[in-house]
């Protein structure tokens, strides 16, 4: 007989609790994301601006993508790392937002979608990617 206990066999108590932890690590880590992409889109768009390009997100769409995806990822990867997080789950949850920005490029390279768009689709789209390691690795984040 096993004594490993699945999901139904929990409390309805312990599952709120586990569901609350969930909910609150993915919302500590969506603080620093937004925290990131503010600072550091205000600080691109600046630069893009002194270098005379008034509508970065439009007329570099790759360049603009590829900061996007930093400013995202560096500070939740930052705060991961504070609140002492496996490596390897840190790594995975990078590469959630490194394989968001390459399938946004992939589908506006096919003209599926506007590449002037991929910079606003990365910053709508980062959080709910994260969700894909999270629930893959119910365990850690529970």
């Amino acid at each position: 007989m096993s004594t490993t206990a699945t999901h139904r066999d929990l409390p309805a108590a312990s599952r709120r609790s586990q569901a609350g932890h969930f909910a609150r690590h993915f919302f500590e880590m969506c603080i620093p994301m937004c925290i990131g992409f503010a600072v550091g889109d205000a600080i691109y768009f600046g630069v893009a601006s002194l270098l005379g390009y008034s509508d970065p997100f439009a007329e570099l769409p790759v360049l603009s993508l590829a900061v996007v995806t930093f400013n995202m990822t560096a500070p939740m990867a930052a705060w991961m790392r504070f609140r002492d997080m496996p490596r390897p789950a840190i790594a995975e949850m990078s590469a959630a937002m490194g394989v968001l920005a390459v399938v946004l490029l992939c589908l506006g390279w096919l003209g599926l979608l506007s590449m002037s768009t991929l910079p606003l689709l990365a910053h709508g789209l980062m959080m709910p990617a994260m969700l894909v390691p999270m629930l893959l690795r119910l365990d850690l984040y529970t």
